[in-house]
């Protein structure tokens, strides 16, 4: 178990069970907040047609902090830029060995390393990581950094973040903050346009067999 986790004895440990009702909770806040809006906006037509610009303001309103929160958790993964310098570019091939060569390719491409885990396929980035869940329909944004890393070049925070990951994936999900659970597509339209493919080889890798 990461020492992190023990240490966080508050915190019940990450699981099928705790992501699928963490899952469920976002997606009835995000049905909430579009019936909140939603219902004023077709009661103000309903009483007024010529009142549809207003209620379309209320449905804007809604949509929007719907990607903002996507937005919140795709951006918050920090994908590797690109290595410019020396110990940056020692870093990336470093990180490099840890993955395979399909991953490898990924983590050039995108920015992100791909991990398959008994939860899902990860992505990795420099402050954390995305949970494809089985199926691939479903995404978990988690934020967590590697402490003191302000001098560590882009690719050892990702290789820090990947190591405790395998080391302990449940623990790894219990002590990061989890900052956007939705539907997949939704976060897709929010990653940088680089970024976005290294969903998409996620997602079919989550729809495959769970790893023993």
């Amino acid at each position: 178990m990461l020492a992190e986790a023990a240490a966080m004895p508050w915190r019940r440990r990450a699981s099928e069970h705790s992501l699928a009702k963490e899952g469920r909770i976002w997606t009835l806040w995000s049905v909430a907040l579009v019936v909140t809006f939603g219902l004023p906006a077709a009661l103000l037509v309903w009483i007024e047609p010529l009142a549809f610009p207003v209620s379309a303001i209320f449905l804007c309103h809604a949509i929007a902090v719907l990607h903002l929160q996507a937005r919140r958790g795709g951006r918050g993964v920090k994908p590797i830029g690109d290595a410019v310098t020396g110990p940056e570019q020692t870093a990336l091939g470093l990180l490099g060995d840890l993955v395979g060569h399909d991953a490898r390719d990924l983590l050039s491409q995108t920015g992100l390393a791909l991990e398959r885990g008994r939860l899902g396929a990860w992505l990795v980035g420099q402050e954390g990581a995305i949970l494809v869940r089985p199926g691939g329909h479903r995404v978990h944004c988690f934020c967590v950094r590697v402490g003191e890393a302000e001098d560590l070049p882009d690719g050892d925070r990702v290789a820090h973040l990947l190591l405790a990951l395998r080391e302990d994936e449940q623990g790894f999900a219990t002590v990061a903050n989890r900052n956007f659970s939705g539907a997949t597509w939704r976060l897709r339209l929010e990653l940088p346009g680089p970024s976005r493919p290294a969903v998409r080889r996620a997602r079919a890798l989550a729809r495959g067999p769970v790893r023993d």
